[in-house]
């Protein structure tokens, strides 16, 4: 090694390539990437296994596998094919999206030298690449029947807040408000999962679109479970327009909701809305977060639930951040929250 090269542990490697330690030992093993060895044995990567390990997780964010990951890196380059041909296609539907947007802002241009001042809405359409689903309603009890509004709801919103701050009833009256909507509660599992089982049997198609998934994520580092199984059994559906998932978390280790909260997060813009009513910071990335996803903030003196910028110093965000926790610290209390919830 040279003592001028700046070697990263695999802890820091991971968080700076953006994947778990999970993926980055995964990737090892399949022999995508080959970090070095300190005297002592420790795993290492300098400029050179970073850079291998960069190309790696720029063609899975690409869409590829493992497999045809490693055609690509020995040699194969029609590998690729399939997933630029997707990625062209993204690409192409966001470059007809832009042009829509040039044309809005070239007739408010027209209609400024006309004298017509643009208003609130038209100026809100420029923000808006593509129509999004809307919902108004008035909240639930605990509130006091205020109107709430949801414009323009993103593929991924978060929702948060304190035990008791009226989440769940607010994600409820959310499904009962967006048409084809489904929950997803906490008894997903209760049967060990055998409802789950003889559904993906029932329908070989959404079965094999589950196993694609599943596949998938346990590239990413994520463990096989019941719990994860019925996820993703509810994601695939695609019947549904929009699914609100209580504590997506639930039965998975940090790995495995790392990696279904990177892949929730790769759908793209047009995807339907997914809720999720979650206090994890594995699931929740403050630092994460971008276009495409939006936080609900339920306040604990029931003030209506408020929409939070990712941002530090933006209105609630210290609020937000200050509910979530790692899913070591979420899996030690759990047990105690279960007692306070039962009592309140």
């Amino acid at each position: 090694m040279r003592s001028s090269d700046r070697f990263l542990n695999p802890s820091e490697a991971a968080r700076r390539l953006g994947v778990s330690a999970k993926a980055l030992r995964l990737y090892e093993q399949r022999g995508l990437v080959a970090p070095r060895r300190t005297a002592a044995g420790w795993r290492a990567y300098g400029p050179d296994e970073m850079a291998r390990a960069g190309q790696v997780v720029a063609l899975r964010a690409l869409g590829l596998s493992l497999a045809q990951i490693a055609q690509v890196l020995g040699g194969d380059a029609q590998a690729l094919e399939p997933a630029l041909a997707a990625h062209q296609a993204a690409l192409e539907r966001q470059g007809r999206q832009l042009a829509g947007l040039v044309e809005k802002v070239c007739e408010l241009r027209a209609g400024l030298a006309r004298g017509r001042t643009p208003d609130a809405e038209d100026l809100a359409r420029l923000l808006a690449p593509s129509a999004r689903p809307s919902v108004a309603f008035d909240l639930p009890w605990p509130w006091g029947g205020e109107p709430f509004a949801l414009r323009d709801i993103p593929p991924l919103t978060y929702i948060t807040g304190p035990l008791g701050s009226g989440k769940t009833r607010l994600a409820l009256r959310l499904v009962e408000a967006l048409p084809d909507a489904t929950f997803l509660g906490l008894d997903r599992t209760a049967d060990g999962g055998a409802a789950v089982r003889a559904g993906l049997t029932a329908d070989p198609a959404l079965a094999a679109r589950v196993e694609r998934a599943r596949a998938w994520l346990v590239e990413d580092g994520a463990t096989p479970s019941d719990d994860l199984l019925a996820l993703l059994a509810a994601l695939e559906v695609e019947t549904v327009a929009a699914l609100v998932i209580d504590t997506p978390e639930q039965g998975l280790n940090q790995a495995s909701q790392e990696a279904l909260a990177a892949r929730l997060r790769r759908r793209g813009p047009d995807a339907r809305p997914v809720f999720l009513l979650t206090r994890s910071s594995a699931i929740l990335d403050l630092a994460a977060l971008g276009i495409g996803e939006t936080i609900l903030y339920c306040p604990a003196n029931h003030a209506p639930p408020i929409r939070v910028a990712p941002c530090p110093g933006a209105p609630g965000y210290e609020a937000v951040a200050s509910c979530l926790a790692s899913p070591e610290v979420r899996a030690r209390t759990a047990g105690m929250i279960a007692v306070m919830s039962r009592a309140g």
